[in-house]
């Protein structure tokens, strides 16, 4: 049975007043990837630390995730992990590689290679539980903690592709060739996807983000048949708990409608269309969240300025026209070349534009 946690108060986070359709107290910003190799903290702290080592390690977590918080003045932390961690927890034999990212050590593409597949327990993700814990005690009032979980699809990318790809063609060889498999594939990840942020919820996290990151590979109607009813499931199930759900994804101008039937009260849109044409397409009944290109903030501080400007505008003529609120971000993550000082002038900008 779903129990509503009492957290601390929604109107104070200018980020949660945005998801809800409040008026922030001031413009809320955060930067998916900000925690990460663009701050020289960070580095230091992940000198000899592999990428999951590092995800099972509470106070190196809570550390990493503060991070950004203390230099950019960011209106929102999002816990430092990776999408396949409950992966990892639950038993699958992962690494995270520097400059690859995650390889699956067997592949999953047969009915065998699904059924061995663990369940995720909650005593498995006991130290993501533990970080929460702490950076609860840590963040300003204001500033909301977001968790996130990799959606089904995604997963499922990466189980079946051994790693990232570019054509996908082994997941979508499954997902038309067999779609008994893969839907069996994709409820048992739908499991752990919604396992993975009740945790986090029950811990006390203040939103959550669905990353479907490659979703964006898909045509709509593939989107509709073989995931939409996975991403509808991890969405209801954590809609009683009374937290602002986000659901982003890379290149989904196109899916942006089908991404919100789903169940959201955010959606994330990327730097390929405008924020106001975006707010058209979904509907005026959930926030936007979105969408500086991560590259303007290598272009030098003229550029940020202008696009962020243009940005802006595009955001309040959409909550002009009935969208609940815009939650200022990039269309995707920081790159790690990218300058601390210039994300921490962003954020200045934001905040006084």
């Amino acid at each position: 049975m779903t129990t509503v946690r009492a957290r601390r108060t929604p109107t104070e986070m200018p980020l949660i007043a945005a998801a809800t359709g409040a008026v922030p107290s001031r413009r809320p910003v955060w930067f998916m990837r900000q925690a990460g190799r663009s701050l020289p903290e960070y580095r230091a702290i992940r000198a000899d630390r592999g990428m999951l080592e590092s995800c099972f390690d509470a106070d190196l977590v809570a550390e990493i995730t503060m991070q950004p918080v203390r230099r950019h003045d960011t209106d929102a932390a999002i816990l430092f992990s990776d999408i396949v961690v409950p992966l990892k927890a639950a038993g699958v034999d992962l690494d995270i590689v520097p400059g690859t990212g995650p390889v699956i050590a067997s592949p999953v593409r047969t009915a065998a290679d699904v059924a061995a597949l663990d369940r995720l327990e909650p005593d498995q993700v006991g130290a993501v539980n533990a970080a929460i814990g702490r950076l609860l005690t840590e963040l300003p009032s204001t500033v909301a903690l977001i968790g996130f979980a990799g959606a089904p699809f995604t997963l499922a990318s990466y189980l079946i592709e051994g790693g990232p790809s570019r054509t996908y063609e082994n997941t979508k060889r499954m997902m038309l060739g067999d779609p008994e498999l893969w839907h069996t594939l994709m409820g048992h990840l739908t499991d752990v996807t919604i396992a993975f942020l009740r945790a986090q919820i029950d811990a006390g996290v203040d939103a959550v983000q669905l990353f479907d990151s490659w979703a964006g590979t898909l045509s709509e109607a593939s989107y509709e048949a073989f995931v939409a009813p996975h991403a509808t499931r991890v969405m209801a199930e954590i809609e009683g708990y009374g937290v602002p759900r986000i659901h982003f994804g890379v290149g989904t101008g196109e899916l942006l409608a089908a991404m919100t039937r789903v169940g959201t009260d955010v959606i994330g849109v990327d730097w390929r269309i405008p924020l106001d044409v975006a707010a058209e397409r979904v509907g005026r009944d959930v926030a936007i969240q979105g969408n500086l290109d991560p590259t303007a903030l290598l272009a030098g501080r003229d550029v940020v300025r202008r696009e962020l400007t243009r940005i802006i505008d595009e955001g309040e003529r959409a909550v002009a026209a009935g969208t609940p609120g815009h939650i200022v971000n990039l269309g995707h993550g920081v790159l790690p070349n990218t300058e601390a000082d210039a994300i921490t002038h962003a954020v200045e900008l934001i905040h006084s534009l």
